[in-house]
């Protein structure tokens, strides 16, 4: 794990640029919003979140486009770990997963015991995945091994679970510290590295996405292992999905292509890809209205 790498700035903005202005012809715009569709993780992380928001939430993940049901189902519906079992329960066999955020979401300050009871519980009312966030105040003040410790063990407390590690990279400062953050979560085991909590501003853009991915890139060629990627806050338009889309098979290739090794924050991005998908299969754009908004 090398903590020295220095980021070049301009080159970084410049290329995530120009690989937003990739023109792509409709027969890979469709399948691209496709795959997005099924890369989704559908949130609800609200105080007033019910069992009954929760059970639409997964019957949405389920069956995203009751007017086409070609389009495949979400990939994850991200919760609360206290319901869990409710989007257990309800996604059943679909093969839409369960997702918990954990270790005192979104500002990760709490002591590493009531983290890891927090990762554990969640784990023991059903949670397929993990999503923990990376404490931020010791990634600041340069103490890496702590911020590697917490990972490690979070992994540990996810037994069978996937965890997807949450740099929270608004709150970071620089390119640099996201490398490092980036480095150290895979180093510690997160399956997925994600920008953002979706409570931060800035969150998911495409230079820090692009960033990420190169990070990624690296590790992959150093140990041979995958690790996913998961652009978080800020995605809300079907366009944009395509952008991203396009920074990743340029980045990583076909084998990133998969809701395995890709996913994106959705609370805003889904209905916008299922309009586009409409308006190229009968021509028409529908209401917004025509959509729920759950």
């Amino acid at each position: 794990m090398n903590l020295s790498v220095r980021v070049d700035q301009v080159s970084l903005e410049e290329r995530a640029s120009a690989l937003a202005t990739r023109s792509l012809k409709k027969a890979s715009k469709v399948f691209g919003l496709r795959l997005a569709v099924s890369m989704m993780d559908l949130t609800t992380l609200e105080g007033k979140d019910t069992d009954g928001k929760v059970e639409a939430l997964c019957y949405k993940a389920m069956l995203p486009s009751p007017r086409d049901r070609t389009v495949g189902h979400c990939a994850a519906v991200c919760v609360y770990p206290n319901l869990v079992s409710v989007a257990k329960r309800t996604l059943r066999d679909s093969g839409v997963l369960a997702a918990s955020v954990a270790t005192a979401f979104p500002s990760g300050q709490s002591p590493l015991d009531v983290k890891l009871h927090d990762v554990r519980r969640a784990v023991e009312f059903g949670a397929d995945e993990i999503d923990m966030v990376i404490d931020r105040g010791a990634m600041l003040s340069g103490d890496y091994a702590k911020v590697f410790d917490e990972i490690a063990a979070v992994k540990q407390a996810c037994g069978a679970a996937h965890l997807k590690v949450i740099l929270e990279t608004g709150e970071l400062g620089s390119y640099d510290v996201v490398r490092r953050a980036s480095d150290i979560a895979m180093s510690a085991g997160g399956d997925f590295i994600k920008t953002s909590t979706g409570k931060v501003q800035p969150a998911a853009t495409p230079a820090v996405t692009l960033l990420m991915l190169h990070a990624i890139a690296d590790h992959y060629r150093k140990t041979g292992k995958r690790v996913g990627m998961k652009p978080a806050g800020g995605v809300r338009t079907a366009k944009q999905a395509l952008q991203y889309l396009v920074l990743v098979k340029e980045t990583l290739g076909d084998a990133w292509l998969s809701p395995n090794l890709f996913r994106f924050g959705a609370s805003a991005l889904l209905n916008d890809v299922l309009m586009q998908l409409e308006k190229e299969r009968t021509g028409l754009y529908p209401s917004i209205d025509d959509f729920s908004k759950d």
